[in-house]
């Protein structure tokens, strides 16, 4: 069994940053295809950013220069870096994982930003 934890979220302002962390149990970290997912009020859940087990990554195109996704293997471990947070990024953070076939999700973790 596989369980995601997400951390880091929180209420920021407008301009500010924060760094989601989305720690991982089991053995297939290293393996897996990892990404974060945003759902606000509402709305459905869409792909934020993503990373590969070689390292390559994908963003979604109203984040990309002001977000960045990283893996720690040794520490089963991905992050989201988020800098220039306007209200609009103001959502449940999910951290996804898919190995092979099989999709795992994270509790979610909210971030808000608001001034």
């Amino acid at each position: 069994q596989v369980q995601l934890v997400e951390s880091g979220g929180g209420l920021v302002q407008p301009g500010g940053s924060l760094r989601l962390s989305c720690a991982a149990s089991g053995r297939i970290f290293s393996g897996s295809y990892m990404g974060w997912y945003r759902q606000a009020p509402g709305k459905q859940r869409d792909l934020v950013a993503s990373i590969t087990s070689s390292g390559s990554t994908n963003y979604a195109d109203s984040v990309k220069g002001r977000f960045t996704i990283s893996r720690d293997n040794a520490k089963n471990t991905v992050y989201l870096q988020m800098n220039s947070l306007q209200p609009e990024d103001t959502a449940v953070y999910y951290c996804r994982a898919t190995y092979y076939s099989i999709v795992y999700w994270g509790q979610g973790t909210q971030v808000t930003v608001s001034s």
